[in-house]
């Protein structure tokens, strides 16, 4: 196995704050009637999203592509392969993207490879997740990072994956629902697909929620810790995590359900005053660690007043 040289995570360490959004295909409106999943993709007004988290004075945005159900808001031919009518026509990433960089800010992406607990059965069917041949299933969920990974090159700043659990049951959370018959999923191929186009890109495995979970490694083959949690817990004592990877929290400010997925449910105002969120901000400043603010959105794109309001107050 080649020696992995880690991505300069340098830049990122010099963040304060970014901006997560659970867009999903879950998310439903405030209020009024529900549209579909790649109608509401075609409509999201991405400008008037991105220039709400760049007057905040984020410094990046981490937006979900694919979450409980495998839907992606963007053309792919590595899952049109496997299934129809998985894939939206717009490239909403790309979109994202571009809005990005006109106001100055990195981006990330979300992955889920949504065979969780049969969440999105026809897709676990579909990409072989409860196939025979595992290395054919592998191959598919590379194939669809690495396409991604080259379109968007070096205008993609990371990914973060989710549920490496359901994976690979060597981890502290176990949540595989398919026999592996023994089969290792290849993390470190996997990281080179993500690395497609852009050699430094970040890569980041969650192996849990709480952090008691946060430092096992799934495979060195990654830059930065996961580092997901509800509330504003273990603050970090360094730049470096205890594992080697770079430091990084994601924190729910709001919705600790973390998707807007009740119909005509009111957004969910923020659950820490300025004071506490500002204290644990400043305690990931002083450890050079960027901290990532989950904010509840509704499929429409809104988002609460009261969260927009505090964080441009930080």
């Amino acid at each position: 196995m080649n020696c992995y040289h880690p991505a300069d995570a340098s830049w990122f360490s010099q963040c304060r704050f970014g901006v997560a959004f659970h867009w999903t295909a879950q998310s439903m409106p405030a209020s009024g009637t529900a549209c579909s999943y790649f109608e509401a993709v075609d409509s999201l007004d991405v400008d008037l999203l991105v220039n709400r988290v760049a007057d905040c004075r984020a410094d990046y945005l981490l937006f979900t592509l694919t979450h409980a159900r495998h839907l992606v808001p963007a053309p792919c031919a590595a899952v049109d392969r496997l299934i129809d009518g998985y894939t939206a026509r717009r490239d909403l990433p790309a979109d994202l993207i571009r809005a990005c960089k006109r106001r100055g800010l990195r981006f990330f992406l979300y992955y889920n490879h949504s065979c969780n607990q049969a969440e999105d059965a026809a897709w676990e069917r579909a990409v072989g997740y409860h196939g025979a041949d595992k290395a054919i299933f592998a191959d598919n969920l590379c194939d669809i990072v690495g396409e991604l990974s080259q379109r968007y090159g070096q205008d993609l700043d990371g990914w973060w994956y989710d549920s490496p659990y359901s994976l690979d049951p060597s981890g502290p959370n176990n949540t595989v629902s398919t026999d592996m018959k023994g089969y290792r999923f290849p993390w470190e191929r996997f990281t080179q697909a993500a690395k497609r186009g852009h050699g430094q890109r970040l890569v980041s495995y969650n192996p849990g929620m709480q952090p008691h979970l946060w430092y096992f490694l799934y495979t060195t083959h990654q830059d930065y810790l996961a580092g997901e949690a509800n509330d504003l817990v273990e603050p970090p004592q360094g730049a470096v995590a205890p594992n080697g990877l770079a430091n990084h929290r994601w924190i729910c400010l709001d919705n600790p359900d973390w998707v807007h997925s009740k119909p005509q449910t009111p957004l969910v105002p923020p659950r820490f005053g300025r004071a506490e969120l500002s204290a644990y901000l400043s305690a990931c400043r002083a450890a050079q660690t960027p901290l990532t603010i989950n904010v509840d959105i509704d499929q429409t794109g809104a988002v609460h007043p009261q969260t927009l309001q505090l964080l441009a107050s930080l």
